[in-house]
């Protein structure tokens, strides 16, 4: 498992989206990218967020726009007029990471466009093991694009690292915010999904796709714990949940039948 290394060459604009401020922006392998940078809000912890989620999707068969590293030159952003942006490009130096950007496409209306029950139990259940709290009818953050499901912005996933203590207990979180979720409503398979799911996310994938951060991503203040400590830390976290799985899909069950 491997990620393309792209340059940028080209800063075109701002994504004011929340408080990442993410930009398109161009690369020398001539693509376009939405880039999420280190230097945004939540650091590192964001990217990690965005490569691991992303990851995990691709791996269970979702539609993600290709990941890649997007290497920023310490040159890079000099002239750029708004201060905001420029300290944000200063602060990025490095490896950052981007999202081919999906040319055309449009948000996905949960009122115009119909999920089946599978499709939507599938990503409930990702969502659910992932922490992620950023799936509602507010910020669906998924595209559609040729007429297809598309999942983008993972990077509110794994709100544990936030605080980084006691990981043991918050893997074992039923996670309460999956009743937010914009297709709750229609996941009444998640049974099915857990035993499907859990057969392609072995302890062997976890590791795989734990294995791609970037040590350069792994160094946060407060700890004296290395990067592999770091890894093992998500790897353990990610683990803990899929062994537990029926702690979110009872919680997901009965915040679908408190909805109904």
């Amino acid at each position: 498992m491997e990620l393309r290394t792209v340059n940028v060459t080209r800063y075109i604009a701002p994504l004011r989206e929340g408080g990442s401020l993410p930009a398109l922006a161009e690369a020398d392998d001539g693509f376009k990218y939405v880039v999420k940078f280190r230097g945004a809000g939540h650091g590192t912890k964001m990217l990690v967020s965005e490569l691991i989620g992303g990851i995990v999707a691709q791996a269970l068969g979702f539609r993600v726009p290709e990941i890649v590293f997007v290497n920023l030159d310490e040159a890079f952003g000099r002239t750029e007029g708004d201060e905001e942006i420029q300290d944000l490009l200063k602060g990025s130096q490095g490896l950052n990471i981007g999202l081919h950007f999906l040319s055309g496409a449009l948000t996905f209306d949960p009122a115009a466009t119909q999920i089946d029950g599978l499709t939507a139990s599938r990503i409930v259940w990702m969502d659910a093991l992932l922490t992620n709290v950023d799936r509602t009818t507010r910020n669906t953050n998924m595209l559609m694009w040729h007429k297809e499901l598309w999942l983008i912005d993972h990077g509110a996933s794994l709100y544990f690292h936030h605080s980084w203590e006691n990981w043991q207990a918050q893997a074992l979180s039923p996670f309460a915010y999956i009743k937010d979720h914009v297709l709750l409503p229609y996941a009444d398979r998640l049974e099915e999904v857990d035993a499907e799911f859990k057969k392609i996310l072995t302890p062997e994938k976890i590791r795989e796709i734990v294995a791609l951060l970037p040590d350069d991503w792994l160094h946060w203040g407060g700890t004296e714990e290395t990067p592999q400590d770091i890894r093992q830390t998500y790897i353990n976290f990610l683990t803990e949940r899929l062994k537990h799985s029926e702690l979110f899909i009872k919680e997901a069950q009965h915040a679908r039948k408190a909805h109904l």
